[in-house]
């Protein structure tokens, strides 16, 4: 039986555990010592949402290699992007025009690495060529895209409102408020009065029930009787009416017309001035005659009881 030294043993454990060791830092870089050569590829983003090293890189859902290492890029141009590497392991095919995609691959928060592969240019990518980047919204990140506006919007109106609100209490001071406390105290005293006129109206048209009801039966009955005058006046002779009515009408048309033309008294009256003086002289003589008259009747009215004359009345 062969017998090993202990240095020996000690060799080969040595040996096993650096192997292990090398495999565990392969494998949890990306790469997997026992699986066949795989190319690495590269891919440029602003941000990468959480992917690290080790994440899957998959084509179509099948898992085709893992990412290796990410980094900021060292050009000045471009400085502040990561730049990811990644390997496929599988001998699979692209063109140049292919896009890698971050994605969420549960909802939990894990991120992948999609390859969505291009056969539109005869040119194949090579182990060390850039791929475009891109990043797929997923639920969560959508969903706040959609609430950063309304957020915003939110925030602006919150604002409005204690801007409004810091006004209101400027303008309503001490005083403002007791004049809207006394304008309340008195519209409830208008309420309660309108409700007592209320029912103070209930209460006497109850009471007056009765006379209403005759009331609006003599209504009805007043329109009745106009309304059977109306057909009375419709079937009078209502022409004979009017015809009489236009002669008289015409009559009095020219009896105007004539007292207009000084015809007659009264046109003489209104058109002849001497006939107005001599009436206007006749009414002032006998207004005189009438005055004197009343102030020496004896002048006119000559009465004795022994026959004595008068003496003759001198005038002044």
């Amino acid at each position: 039986m062969i017998k090993f030294s202990r240095e020996l043993k000690t060799g080969i454990v040595a040996i096993v555990i650096i192997a292990i060791f090398l495999w565990g830092y392969s494998f949890l870089k990306g790469h997997n010592l026992f699986e066949g050569p795989s190319h690495s590829y590269f891919t440029e983003y602003n941000n990468v949402q959480g992917l690290n090293t080790a994440s899957v890189v998959t084509i179509n859902g099948y898992q085709v290699g893992k990412v290796v290492d990410i980094k900021f890029n060292e050009k000045i141009e471009k400085r502040g992007q990561l730049v990811v590497e990644f390997t496929v392991e599988n001998d699979f095919h692209f063109d140049k025009n292919s896009v890698a995609k971050i994605y969420s691959a549960s909802l939990m928060g894990g991120k992948s690495l999609a390859i969505i592969p291009s056969y539109d240019d005869p040119v194949l990518a090579k182990p060390g060529d850039f791929l475009r980047g891109e990043i797929e919204s997923d639920m969560f990140s959508s969903f706040g895209e959609k609430l950063n506006p309304l957020q915003a919007k939110l925030e602006s109106v919150i604002v409005s409102a204690d801007s409004l609100l810091v006004h209101v209490n400027s303008v309503f001071d001490e005083e403002s408020k007791n004049n809207i406390r006394g304008i309340i105290s008195k519209m409830n005293s208008t309420m309660a009065n309108l409700d007592e006129m209320t029912a103070t109206t209930e209460l006497i048209v109850l009471e007056n029930r009765k006379n209403i009801h005759a009331s609006v039966d003599n209504t009805e009955k007043i329109t009745n009787n106009f309304a059977k005058l109306s057909d009375t006046l419709v079937n009078a002779n209502i022409g004979q009416l009017i015809a009489k009515i236009e002669a008289t009408v015409e009559n009095l048309q020219t009896v105007s017309e004539g007292m207009a033309k000084g015809e007659g008294t009264i046109g003489k009256l209104m058109k002849d001035d001497a006939v107005y003086d001599n009436l206007d002289n006749a009414s002032k003589e006998l207004e005189e005659l009438l005055r004197d008259l009343k102030l020496h009747p004896k002048r006119y009215v000559h009465f004795s009881l022994f026959g004595k004359k008068e003496k003759e009345y001198q005038k002044n």
